[in-house]
């Protein structure tokens, strides 16, 4: 079975490639840079494929930046959310249509290669707050690429029901680079160990009861 990934070159993607490789797919990963400020992580992108032997593009979007307003993501004078995260300081890291934008861009991809689906990392712990990581979203987004080409490719979320803690332990399961993935949204030389995303990927470690190989600028997690 031939499949794209959505892939950012974090953990959660990451672990969904491995996975995916383990079922004995051919996987293909497409990176789309959308202006991201912790676009550190497309490094990391393109060194896990080279680790795992993917084809690996880039699709550079990032002219689209400037219209996406005020977001922590892909505007530098909103600040980066740190502890963990909440509702509302979640909605701070919120790109306006931002998985609809990417998951078409890699339809595209998916379509031209006559894949068989198209994947993406959405968990447990997305869907409770970020509308387009949420069932009915992706349920719509399934319909809309079935329809968009006399080629059908299906939208998988093979994790959909699994927490933080369940992808660190299935990483771990499959050995993984964990050290080569990047999760950060603040975009430095090594995570920073604050913002949101440092904390939940922290504490996902330690839940899963697994090292934790990461770099952090700062050793003391936010509350």
């Amino acid at each position: 079975m031939r499949t794209v990934v959505v892939y950012s070159g974090g953990l959660d993607s990451t672990v969904l490639l491995a996975h995916l490789l383990a079922e004995g797919r051919e996987v293909h990963a497409l990176t789309i840079h959308y202006g991201q400020r912790h676009a550190r992580e497309i490094e990391s992108a393109r060194a896990v494929c080279a680790h795992y032997g993917v084809e690996h593009r880039v699709a550079d979007l990032r002219a689209l930046g400037a219209i996406f307003g005020s977001n922590s993501l892909t505007n530098t004078a909103v600040d980066v959310a740190e502890g963990h995260y909440t509702e509302e300081s979640m909605k701070t890291t919120v790109v306006p249509n931002r998985n609809m934008i990417l998951l078409a861009v890699a339809a595209a991809r998916a379509i031209a290669l006559k894949a068989d689906t198209l994947a993406y990392a959405a968990h447990s712990g997305d869907h409770t707050i970020y509308p387009d990581c949420r069932p009915e979203f992706a349920d719509a987004m399934d319909h809309a690429i079935g329809l968009a080409d006399w080629h059908k490719v299906r939208l998988e979320r093979p994790m959909v029901n699994w927490s933080k803690s369940d992808i660190v332990r299935r990483g771990a399961e499959l050995g993984v680079p964990f050290a080569l993935t990047w999760s950060c949204y603040k975009g430095g030389a090594k995570h920073c160990g604050r913002c949101g995303t440092c904390v939940e990927r922290r504490e996902a470690f330690r839940l899963a009861g697994i090292a934790d190989p990461t770099e952090y600028a700062d050793d003391a997690p936010a509350a």
